[in-house]
């Protein structure tokens, strides 16, 4: 075992806000046990280091309010079926997290007390405080909002110091690098900016609430081994979005 110190990392407090297809690997809907592992394994990381981690996962790998909402379903009906979805991979998520020895909460803003706690944000301080990882599931527990908005209401709530938002592609593009090879990446960039030039990071309610409360935004690849505990160390490849 090394004796070198674990480095110091640069926040204390942080929310990892990560997608539902991020946790469904290649298999195209639902989860990829092995893949949540590998997640699991990067949030261990962190959480070895020290820092206070709360999450906030999407539900599309399962169910889309928006998508079930085009197909001629009921909007708020959908909405409520995709945070739903929300609690079934937080659930996932923890139990990927135990199996490595990190204790966990998944609080969930629709109250479910046999699998989960309901949100109360002082209960919520407390397990920070006590080094378990809050995943925060449910969304906002209001239909017409995103789990992007969520991840920034319960960051600005619980006082972290930056949302990490993990991505498959290594920052903020001035358009898709998937598709074209050209694309810039920006190192840094404003919210004004992101809004005018109506980068898809997140939804125009999530970013002006975290313009407001003056909270960092920080893209990365989730793809990248090491990625999320390296920036936190002060590498690797991001952009940084700020006020």
């Amino acid at each position: 075992m090394s004796d070198q110190p674990a480095p110091k990392a640069a926040f204390k407090r942080v929310m990892l806000k990560i997608s539902g297809e991020a946790l469904m690997g290649d298999q195209g809907f639902g989860l990829h046990p092995p893949t949540v592992e590998r997640i699991a394994k990067e949030v261990k990381t962190v959480h070895d280091m020290g820092v206070e981690i709360c999450m906030v996962i999407g539900g599309g790998n399962i169910f889309r309010g928006l998508s079930g909402s085009a197909q001629g379903m009921e909007r708020t009906t959908a909405d409520y079926m995709g945070m739903l979805a929300t609690v079934m991979n937080a659930l996932g998520m923890q139990s990927a997290l135990e199996g490595l020895g990190v204790f966990t909460r998944v609080i969930s803003a629709i109250p479910m007390d046999q699998v989960c706690e309901p949100y109360i944000r002082r209960r919520a301080v407390r397990h920070l405080e006590k080094k378990r990882v809050c995943i925060f599931a449910a969304g906002t527990g209001n239909p017409y909002f995103t789990t992007d908005t969520a991840s920034a209401l319960r960051a600005s709530e619980m006082a972290c110091e930056a949302v990490f938002m993990g991505k498959q592609v290594d920052g903020i593009y001035d358009s898709d690098p998937k598709s074209n090879p050209d694309a810039v990446r920006f190192d840094h960039i404003t919210y004004n900016d992101v809004l005018q030039k109506n980068l898809k990071v997140m939804d125009a309610s999530a970013i002006a609430l975290m313009r407001d409360n003056k909270m960092p935004l920080i893209v990365f690849s989730l793809d990248e081994p090491g990625g999320f505990r390296g920036i936190l160390s002060g590498e690797g490849t991001y952009t940084r979005v700020t006020d």
